[in-house]
């Protein structure tokens, strides 16, 4: 019969010809499925690797984002361009001292040059603090529909990315979309899910919640 040896036996080919065995010798049949099968395999950590490499690339040398590969880059923001969301402060009720606080916001964006000229400067964020359900976003929707600007919603979740550095790109192409429609008010939800204390996570600095979080302040700082 015929037996497939793993490979060269000296020893067992030694104690064969002390016997006067008679033997031969054959190369194995290749099979090309399995040949191209192990290539690919023998193939694919480094065609991951230079994968990994030019996506990183690509995102160095595009720090806007949006062209990340299969739009990883792009904000999921939901842009409501026409100046009327539909909402007034009639339509929130409950809250009166916040609404009149807010009147305030609504005057940066309907007279910005009367305050100016006294020196006042509009303020680059609001912080909105409460439970589920209280009418967070219908008063932000509300300061819109008031002051007549586009109205740019996000939730902070969805600025999360598994993948290094799509997270921070999120946030970029956000911010661009506000600039392209501005003046413009941008509400973003559940904003926690991003702002908690920085440095906590697994990898410190490079952690995707703390870059996240620090484009978050860049763009703010910059943004006008």
């Amino acid at each position: 019969g015929k037996i497939q040896l793993p490979g060269l036996q000296p020893e067992l080919l030694r104690k064969l010809k002390e016997k006067n065995v008679d033997f031969a010798a054959h190369p194995p049949k290749i099979n090309m499925g399995d040949a191209i099968f192990e290539l690919l395999g023998n193939l694919a950590f480094p065609l991951l690797l230079l994968g990994s490499l030019f996506l990183r690339s690509s995102q160095l040398n595009n720090p806007g984002g949006p062209n990340l590969p299969f739009g990883l880059g792009r904000s999921r923001a939901k842009v409501q361009v026409e100046p009327n969301t539909g909402v007034t402060f009639d339509d929130v009720a409950g809250i009166d001292d916040a609404k009149q606080e807010f009147k305030e916001i609504v005057e940066f964006f309907k007279s910005p040059e009367k305050l100016a000229a006294v020196g006042a400067k509009i303020p680059k964020g609001v912080l909105m603090i409460g439970p589920p359900g209280t009418g967070k976003t219908l008063l932000a929707k509300a300061i819109a529909g008031e002051a007549g600007v586009p109205f740019i919603s996000l939730s902070g979740s969805e600025s999360i990315a598994v993948f290094v550095g799509v997270g921070p790109s999120r946030v970029r192409d956000l911010f661009s979309k506000a600039k392209a429609n501005a003046p413009c008010l941008v509400f973003i939800d559940e904003i926690d899910a991003v702002g908690r204390q920085g440095g906590t996570g697994i990898g410190g600095g490079n952690d995707e919640r703390e870059q996240t979080l620090n484009q978050l302040h860049t763009e703010m700082d910059g943004f006008e």
